[in-house]
């Protein structure tokens, strides 16, 4: 399930997105955002990919305690 959220980038950024998706290489602004936040988050949370949904949801709630 995907929600929708509101972000506010540097023009740049916009601009390298509009480019790369008007080069064909990402569909959609958002496609690109999503890829570039799951790398982000893989490189950051090196185990993210290997995390169940539940799993990591109790993970952010534990943390969030601390």
């Amino acid at each position: 399930m995907m929600k929708i959220i509101t972000i506010n980038l540097p023009e740049k950024y916009l601009e390298a997105i509009q480019t790369l998706n008007d080069l064909g290489v990402y569909p959609s602004r958002s496609e690109a955002i999503r890829t570039a936040l799951s790398e982000f988050l893989e490189h950051e949370l090196k185990m993210f990919d290997n995390l169940e949904e539940n799993t990591f949801r109790m993970l952010i709630r534990s943390n969030k305690k601390n």
